[in-house]
Parts: C-alpha cells; sequence; structure tokens
C-alpha cells in the first residue's frame, strides 16, 4: 500500500500544476495510512509471528512487535496529518446544524479569510510526499534484520525530515534550523556508519542475526577460547559509536543541543512530526539490540551509554527548561526529560522495565502529540483577537509568527478566559507530563522507576524522582501563566462589528438562502477539536481502562522474551 501511494504521489506531484490541491494529497494519505494500518492489524493474527518471519533474504524481520509498531505509527501519522488535511476554521450557526441540516445543507461563504484557505500549509503539495517518506523509512528501520538495512533505513528517515525541515522556502528560520540539522544529523550518520563498519571488521557479517549468534556463543566460557577471531570488547567499541549517531538522532544529552534550536525554528506543524516520529522507530530498534545482546561475559557492556546519556538527559532537561521563555524551546526540553527515562528504561532490560520501555513510547507519544496539536489549535484560535496595546518588542520577539503564531510563553497567558475547553486540554497534557495521577503520565514515570528499584538502579531512581519534581517547576509555570493572568488580547473590532454573508445551498432545493452570520460563528474545525477531545480523554480516562493497555504492553513484552 505504501509503496502504492509513493508512486500515485510522485506523479500526481510531478504533472499537477495547482499547489492548492495538496489537502487533497493529505487526505489520500491518511485514508492509505488508515487502510495499511489494518492490513497490518490483520498480519498480526498470522500465527508464523510468534518467531518472527524473514523477509528480503533476511533483511528484515516481520514480528508482532514490528507490525504493532507499525500500526502505531501509521495512526499517529494519519493524525498529525490531519491538521494540514482540514481547514482549521469554520462557520457554526446552530440552527442550521441539526443532524439532518448538516447533511442535506451546503453553506457558501468565503473560506479564504475565515478558513486560512490560502494558508501556506495548504500550498506545499510535496508536504505529504515526505512524510510517506519518513514513514517508510521508519518502518523499515523498525523491522531490519542487517547493518546495511539499518543505515539505509535510517537515512531514508533523517532526509525527509531535514527536507520537512525546511519546507517552507520562504521563511528564513526554517531554512536556517534545517541546515543545522542536515550539517549535525550528516555528522550522526558518520558514526553510524563508521559503527556498522568496525561491527563488520569485528564479525565478518553484516546480518544482525549472525552477530547475535555469535555474542550467545561466547557467552559459554568452553567455546571462549576456540573463537580467538572475536575480539568482544571491540565488538561493545562498535555499538557504542553506532549508539552515539542513534542518541545523536533522538536527541539524547550530551548530544542535544541542536533540538531546541531546531525545534524553535521550524514552523509548528512540522515540529510536531519531527518531534515525535523522528524517535519511535530508533527507540524500537534499540529495543531489539538491546535485549539480543545481552550477556554478562564481558567485564563491561556498550549499554553503559545508555546509563550515562539516561542521568545527562534527565538533569539537562529538567535544569535548562527553568530558563525558557520560548513555548517550543521548553518542549524540546521537555523532549529530552522524557528521553531520559526512556533510556533509564531501556539499560535495564528486565521484563519490568521492558513492559515500562514500550508503555511509556505509548503515552509519550500521544501526549506530546496533544500539546502540539493545541498549540496549533490556540494560533488558529486567536484569529478574531488582537494585542491590547501594540508591542514592538514581542514583534521583534515573533520572527515568523505567520507560519509559527505562537512562539513565546506569555502569549499563553490568560488564555483560559478566551476558550477554557482548549486550556483545560492543555492543562491536563501538562500534568501527564509531570506526572500526576490519575493522568497517564504518573503510571508511565511509576513504572520505570519501580523497575529501576527492583534492579538496585537507586541512585538513578533519585535523580529521576528529583528531576522530575524539578521539571514540574516549568510546567506549572505554564499553567499558571494560562489560568491565573489576564491576557493581552481584546476582540479585533474591525471583524467584531462585521456581519457577514453566506448562502445556504440545500440538496432538495436547488434556491440559494442568504444567511448572516457574525464573529461569534467562526470556530476552530471539527478536525482538530475530535483529535484534542479524543486524545485528552486517553490521558485523562486511563485508570477506567488500564487493562488494555498493560495487556498491549504485556504480550509485546511477552513476544520479545519468548522469540
Amino acid at each position: 500500500m505504501l509503496t502504492l501511494l509513493l508512486i500515485f504521489l510522485l506523479v500526481s506531484n510531478a504533472l499537477t500544476v495547482r499547489r492548492d490541491k495538496s489537502i487533497l494529497f493529505s487526505r489520500i494519505v491518511i485514508k492509505t495510512f488508515l487502510l495499511a494500518s489494518f492490513i497490518a492489524y490483520n498480519n498480526i493474527h498470522i500465527k508464523a509471528l510468534e518467531s518472527g518471519i524473514g523477509i528480503y533474504g533476511g533483511l528484515f524481520n516481520v514480528t508482532t512487535i514490528t507490525q504493532s509498531f507499525n500500526i502505531f505509527m501509521l495512526l499517529v501519522s494519519a493524525t498529525i496529518l490531519s491538521i494540514t488535511a482540514f481547514f482549521p476554521r469554520k462557520v457554526y450557526v446552530e440552527k442550521h446544524s441539526s443532524f439532518y441540516g448538516i447533511l442535506s445543507n451546503t453553506l457558501l461563504y468565503n473560506k479564504n479569510i475565515i478558513s486560512n484557505k490560502t494558508g501556506k500549509q495548504f500550498r506545499i503539495i510535496e508536504y505529504s510526499l515526505i512524510i510517506v517518506f519518513i514513514i517508510y523509512g521508519g518502518i523499515f528501520l523498525i523491522s531490519t534484520a542487517d547493518i546495511v538495512s539499518v543505515f539505509l533505513s535510517i537515512e531514508l528517515q533523517s532526509y525527509g525530515l531535514y527536507i520537512l525541515s525546511t519546507i517552507y522556502r520562504d521563511s528564513e528560520p526554517a531554512t536556517a534550523s534545517g541546515l543545522t540539522y542536515f550539517l549535525l544529523g550528516g555528522l550522526s550518520s558518520c558514526f553510524i556508519l563508521l559503527g556498522s563498519a568496525l561491527l563488520y571488521v569485528n564479525t565478518g557479517t553484516t546480518n544482525l542475526d549472525n552477530i547475535y549468534v555469535i555474542t550467545s556463543i561466547n557467552e559459554i566460557n568452553n567455546f571462549s577460547n576456540s573463537m580467538y577471531l572475536f575480539q568482544p570488547h571491540y565488538f561493545h567499541i562498535s555499538l557504542i559509536i553506532m549508539a552515539v549517531g542513534f542518541l545523536f538522532k533522538v536527541s539524547a544529552a550530551p548530544f542535544h543541543f541542536w533540538s531546541p534550536d531546531v525545534y524553535d525554528g521550524i514552523p509548528t506543524i512540522v515540529t510536531t512530526f519531527v518531534a515525535i516520529m523522528a524517535k519511535i522507530s530508533i527507540f524500537i530498534f534499540f529495543l531489539e539490540l538491546v535485549y539480543y545482546t545481552e550477556y554478562n561475559y564481558l567485564s563491561f557492556s556498550w549499554k553503559n551509554i545508555f546509563i550515562l546519556s539516561s542521568l545527562f538527559s534527565l538533569i539537562i532537561g529538567s535544569v535548562l527548561g527553568l530558563t525558557q521563555s520560548r513555548i517550543k524551546r521548553l518542549f524540546a526540553y521537555s523532549t529530552i526529560s522524557h528521553v531520559g527515562f526512556i533510556l533509564l528504561a531501556l539499560s535495564i532490560n528486565t521484563s519490568e522495565s521492558i513492559q515500562a520501555f514500550i508503555f511509556y513510547i505509548l503515552q509519550y507519544t500521544i501526549s506530546n502529540l496533544n500539546a502540539f496539536i493545541i498549540l496549533i489549535s490556540i494560533g488558529f484560535s486567536l484569529y478574531l483577537y488582537t494585542y491590547k496595546e501594540e508591542k514592538e518588542e514581542i514583534k521583534a520577539k515573533l520572527i515568523d509568527a505567520e507560519n509559527s503564531p505562537i512562539q513565546l510563553i506569555s502569549q499563553i497567558k490568560g488564555y483560559f478566559y478566551i476558550n477554557p475547553f482548549i486550556a483545560i486540554s492543555l492543562a491536563i497534557t501538562l500534568f501527564s507530563f509531570v506526572g500526576i495521577p490519575p493522568i497517564i503520565g504518573f503510571f508511565s514515570k511509576q513504572m520505570i522507576l519501580s523497575a529501576a528499584l527492583d534492579n538496585g538502579y537507586v541512585f538513578m531512581s533519585l535523580v529521576a524522582i528529583l528531576t522530575s519534581v524539578v521539571g514540574a517547576g516549568y510546567y506549572l509555570n505554564l499553567i499558571k501563566q494560562i489560568f491565573f493572568y489576564d491576557n493581552d488580547y481584546e476582540i479585533n473590532s474591525a471583524i467584531n462589528k462585521l456581519n457577514i454573508t453566506g448562502y445556504l445551498s440545500s440538496d432538495f432545493n436547488k434556491e440559494l438562502k442568504k444567511i448572516t452570520f457574525t464573529s461569534n460563528n467562526i470556530i476552530l474545525s471539527s478536525s482538530l477539536s475530535i483529535s484534542i477531545s479524543v486524545i485528552t480523554l486517553l490521558l485523562l480516562l486511563f485508570i477506567y481502562i488500564p487493562e488494555e493497555w498493560f495487556d498491549i504492553v504485556s504480550i509485546l513484552t511477552l513476544a520479545l522474551f519468548t522469540r
């Protein structure tokens, strides 16, 4: 399905002359992602997946874990694409909005001035094509079983992310951030390639299954003398160098320095995809790599780099976030802190910690997705408002206001009095980041801390708890800004007094009925409001449906440990 979609989009982009067709491409990609996720779900029930299937000469493995996360990535990508597949605002007239009225009538009005029909996100026809390439690379990386396919998959994903970051051609901050991302991402790819080359020189094979067999045989003392060609310390150095390259791409400290600048510079719609989808595939690849190279024969383990990176990520992500005034830079440091928790669970590598690892990735992705969609929605909802006073210092700081209308924390001050529903949804998401019960973020952190304490990681547990308390400071500051301050906005008098004319077209009666509506009838589109509502309810009502979540995580963990 994805290959056919890729061919279709390539041909369509080459032949089309209307750039405003981008919204249709996004809708087609969403439908294809949903169909592809259904196909992947149907394949989970194949009995052979219990032990996995090698395809393309052993380059890729298809297992229960790979299929499950393929579904997850496709569904999350479809949700992100819904931002550009529908216009952000619509007209709601209660008298004509009954169920029958919606089905039988069509409201015709000037969508250009209300729905942002000419917005830049609706005029970039390559946007959905590049996202398909990124998903392609991510799916391959999750299933990869060969060093060569590892490098090709991560580069296919990374190149798409570089281009996506600079896709707003007339945005200077986006171009600068994308160039930074490209140069430093190329450096990390060099580490991955060097580690892969050393791994091949050391083991004599590029197939990961063969490498796993060699490490397993080396664990047996009786065979250690006969395997004189295999240098285990050299093997660990190879994996450490490769891990540094991947940690760079997931913005784990101390390789994080590029992410705050990139997140802040690129448009918010693009940041949503870069901040979430770039990490899922790499962490799942790490999961299998860590699990299958687990043995105690050596004096040190390459996984120690995960412990160090986790320690730095927890401290840096929490402390540096306290000094931020720009909201996307704050989210970048928040992401670094969450990466620290994920790496801590990964480095423990027990059944309990793997369950916590998978569960944390699920909740982190959903929470982050909701936070960015809400941030985008806040920007669209301020269409009717202007600043009470024209503040030159604010204008100077908003470098690219057209593509990222909300950039400063001060811009969401008092937003509760503008749209209380979105404000409460954002508060619930931030409480999930903090880890306040009974929201889902609390249980994910609890699972990781429990696994760490059970396996003797007392110091790391203390650091994780303390940094969570410190990190709660900047989350609670956001909530204080939203709920306990007056906002700097007022209704735009020119728009508020405007009576807009529309025409109601009936499917049964061909005559057009003239109606008028005011600015009070302009609201956020259903795609944004439904996405925010569903994700917020998932975060808030987890306590009522925990069995389903934990059953999924337990099954995936058992599928890994029984292979």
